[in-house]
């Protein structure tokens, strides 16, 4: 489903100031695979997603998305085939738009739009379905303004809106890094449920490695640009904190006490 290869990337190139993000990054996901990305600050991840995402152009190798090359697709034309939640619960959702005429624009994504926009009764009533899954209480409040809503809430929507049409790829990037831990907590329950319940592709960023360990079926580790650690299936069920720890430091040829050494 996506085809990383030899990808690299550098801001500011050929300045003293050049800082290379991606180099030479090399890797394949399968369809229906849940990927967890995890680094430290700087290692390159957010910069992986945004090259997928059409964001930033990389300066060498090739992406492809189900076997069709994107790497020169602007950003716009990748947005048919990709689903994406960001670290702001503000981005994403538009605020002065109610919640049933957030999700009907994520419904449209991709179709012709002509003078018949209006949300039918059938359209309304899926709406519905859809959010008494979240179990948040929004399936009453379809005409409140997004603004409205919590940033748990937000960011809860926005992942509906991002998966309601089943896209190739769910791109999270920290998705529940602004929420508090009571919050993030229940956000990742819901990610968790809605890739569970429609199969679907998905990498996510995070700094937290409990998360990395728990969620997915296989976590990627980055370092100055780098995929230094692959790990899925029964080898990624049986990781610990401190084992990933370990492993990180025999690769590095550093010791490193607790997690927060690592991803400060």
């Amino acid at each position: 489903m996506l085809a990383v290869k030899d990808v690299y990337k550098s801001f500011n190139p050929n300045t003293v100031n050049e800082t290379v993000a991606l180099c030479d990054v090399n890797f394949e996901m399968k369809e229906g695979e849940f990927i967890t990305l995890i680094g430290g600050n700087g290692a390159g991840k957010s910069t992986l997603l945004n090259c997928v995402a059409g964001v930033y152009s990389v300066d060498r190798g090739t992406i492809l998305i189900d076997n069709v090359d994107v790497t020169r697709l602007p950003e716009h034309k990748r947005a048919a085939v990709l689903g994406r939640v960001f670290q702001d619960p503000m981005m994403g959702t538009a605020a002065n738009m109610g919640i049933e005429e957030n999700l009907a624009l994520a419904y449209r994504r991709g179709k012709r739009r002509g003078l018949r926009w209006g949300i039918t009764r059938k359209e309304r009533e899926m709406y519905r379905e859809q959010l008494k899954w979240l179990e948040l209480g929004l399936e009453d409040r379809l005409t409140d303004k997004v603004g409205l809503l919590s940033g748990g809430q937000r960011q809860a929507l926005t992942l509906l809106m991002a998966t309601l049409k089943k896209p190739k790829l769910l791109l999270l990037d920290e998705h529940t890094a602004a929420l508090d831990p009571k919050t993030a907590q229940k956000v990742l329950e819901i990610t968790d449920r809605l890739i569970r319940e429609h199969n679907l592709t998905t990498m996510m960023v995070t700094h937290n490695m409990r998360d990395a360990i728990k969620y997915g079926n296989r976590l990627i580790m980055m370092h100055e640009g780098r995929i230094i650690l692959d790990i899925e299936g029964e080898e990624k069920k049986k990781l610990t904190v401190e084992s990933l720890l370990k492993r990180f430091g025999r690769i590095k040829g550093e010791e490193f006490a607790n997690d927060r050494a690592l991803l400060s």
